[in-house]
């Protein structure tokens, strides 16, 4: 039967050629598949035949027959660029109360006030925030600490709140915070507005404090943490922690900590290129090692979800929500088209709006290569300025040498902010790319689980997606 291939990827995992088409359909064969699809030398009465047309991996007409099933689910993973920007993240100031080793965000002494916003740029920024087109809006509050601006705080949400009595929008409010300065006053405005509590916890106490720079850390993050509950409820608390090269040694004492303090999720987060971190000395080492920690962590992982204990490593919930159901993510670091601008904003403490959140850290190491604008700009000169619409032009995986033809490409996404940060060049090189290195490394090996270890895991990973 003269057949036909559909647009498809493919790399060799587990002695199986793993092949994923457009839509992120996956499928496991045997080595030498690929070859008798491209040569038409594949058996068509056989099921494997029968399994590649089902999946559209092959057609029998020039025009398959489930087009439209196909076009349509195509359409639900890109959908997040009709939806329009949601995610809205607000710098209230660069002050802090911590003074971590590896801060991203260049963040300042707590008596710095001249490095917070102004409430007139917050005004300008909710005004902007509502000219995107999407019905769901996030507000996102970081710093520095946020608490420690619980005035402009409230201020923010308020002002938001009496424009949404005719914008109709859904909104949802997200407080990024370590958890020290958790007032009456921070929790009260927390509790009014529904604020879910995003902290940050880098593991056992003599490790956090350690990363922290403050003997007690991890003894007053613990306490803001039950305080935020008892106030809150337990399901508004959530935490990530960010993986120090120290930490690297400790990826199950990490893990453990998380289960001890009752938290159902962790988020193995890698250090990345900006303020203090960017001074690691040796992102080649780190990168192999991180690599290494995050395999052992989850491996972790899973032996506490099949001992009864749920608990969902967020970074690859999001490669298998990817993997194995039809729709989008609103994770903004692996989008294709990229997340920057088209599903996050960021309204930063000095008036500018920038393209994400790396882009104004970047901005405090003097590189305003992300920045878009001022936010008393009008919202159609800062989107569709001609800054932005060359950004367009690399933020594609698809278009990318290097990403288009990567088999796991589907999976992934395109970062134009990073690849300038580390390389120099918004368009990147794929080769020598330390984050592809660890996305392709996580990647493959979430893969290799499915292939084989599938009765062990597939259970864990669907009760994770639920």
């Amino acid at each position: 039967m003269n057949y036909k291939l559909l647009p498809f990827t493919f790399s060799r995992i587990s002695s199986k050629e793993v092949l994923v088409n457009e839509l992120g359909d996956m499928m496991a064969v045997p080595k030498g598949t690929v070859n008798a699809m491209v040569t038409h030398s594949i058996d068509t009465k056989s099921e494997l035949y029968k399994s590649l047309v089902a999946n559209f991996f092959l057609t029998e007409n020039t025009i398959p027959a489930l087009i439209d099933i196909y076009a349509e689910r195509l359409v639900e993973k890109k959908r997040f660029m009709d939806d329009g920007t949601s995610l809205h993240i607000f710098v209230l100031t660069l002050r802090c109360n911590q003074n971590c080793i590896y801060c991203q965000a260049s963040s300042q002494d707590e008596c710095c006030h001249h490095k917070s916003m102004t409430f007139e740029t917050m005004e300008h920024s909710v005004d902007l925030m509502f000219k995107s087109p999407s019905n769901w809006l996030t507000m996102e509050f970081q710093g520095g600490e946020p608490s420690l601006e619980p005035r402009l705080l409230r201020y923010g949400i308020e002002l938001a709140e009496e424009k949404n009595k005719t914008e109709h929008r859904n909104m949802r409010y997200v407080l990024c915070t370590n958890s020290i300065n958790l007032t009456d006053e921070v929790l009260n405005i927390c509790k009014s507005y529904n604020v879910l509590i995003s902290t940050s916890l880098d593991g056992p106490s003599w490790l956090h404090n350690k990363n922290r720079g403050k003997a007690d850390s991890y003894e007053r993050v613990v306490k803001g943490i039950d305080k935020a509950r008892s106030v809150l409820g337990h399901a508004q608390v959530a935490a990530l922690m960010t993986t120090s090269e120290l930490a690297l040694d400790y990826p199950e004492d990490i893990v453990d900590e998380y289960v001890n303090l009752s938290f159902s999720s962790i988020f193995l987060r890698a250090l990345n290129p900006y303020g203090l971190a960017s001074e690691n000395s040796n992102w080649d080492t780190y990168t192999a090692r991180f690599i290494a920690f995050y395999k052992q962590a989850f491996e972790h992982i899973l032996f506490i979800n099949k001992q009864g204990t749920l608990l969902i490593e967020e970074f690859a919930a999001i490669i298998l929500r990817k993997m194995l159901t039809p729709w989008c993510t609103g994770f903004v670091d692996l989008q294709s088209p990229a997340g920057i601008v088209n599903s996050v904003l960021v309204y930063n403490y000095d008036g500018y709006l920038y393209a994400s959140d790396e882009s104004r850290m970047l901005a405090e190491q003097g590189d305003f290569s992300f920045r878009i604008g001022p936010v008393t700009e009008s919202y159609e000169n800062l989107i569709y300025s001609k800054k932005v619409r060359e950004w367009s032009n690399v933020w594609s995986n698809e278009l990318l040498a290097g990403c288009s033809d990567c088999g796991v490409r589907a999976y992934c996404g395109a970062d134009p902010v990073r690849n300038h940060t580390t390389q120099d060049d918004k368009y990147g090189y794929r080769p020598t790319s330390l984050l592809c290195k660890k996305n392709k490394a996580i990647i493959e090996y979430l893969i290799s689980l499915i292939i084989e270890r599938k009765d062990e895991v597939m259970p864990i990973f669907k009760t994770w997606l639920q």
